[in-house]
């Protein structure tokens, strides 16, 4: 059975850091492609970065890019989404998902969420 967890989410202040985890298990890790998403309230699900574990390829959205970086560690069967820089905008229920087609863009599988909350 294929699941996900994401964890590590918590309050941090405008500017400050945080590190979000991914457990996964059920699936060839090495295989995948893992994405982050989150969800603000009152707005859709975005995507917001993804890794390809076969080859480690990233994608960013434009609003994380050079402040969030997402890795790998294929011991642990983990992902992980650092945050830098965060700010308000950033407030969101951050979850990760992969799916059969092995790379990012494609989705079938969802994790349970991380509440991330910036404050000023």
């Amino acid at each position: 059975e294929v699941q996900l967890q994401a964890f590590g989410g918590g309050l941090v202040q405008a500017g400050g850091s945080l590190r979000l985890s991914c457990t996964t298990s059920g699936f060839t890790f090495g295989d995948h492609a893992i994405g982050w998403f989150r969800q603000a309230p009152g707005k859709v699900r975005e995507g917001i970065a993804c890794i390809s574990n076969s080859d480690g390829r990233t994608w960013y959205e434009d609003s994380v890019k050079g402040r969030f970086t997402i890795s790998s560690d294929s011991a642990k069967n983990t992902v992980y989404l650092q945050m830098s820089s965060v700010e308000l905008e950033d407030t969101a229920v951050y979850s990760c998902a992969t799916g059969n087609a092995g790379y990012c863009g494609w989705y079938d599988y969802w994790g349970q969420g991380t509440q991330v909350t910036v404050s000023s």
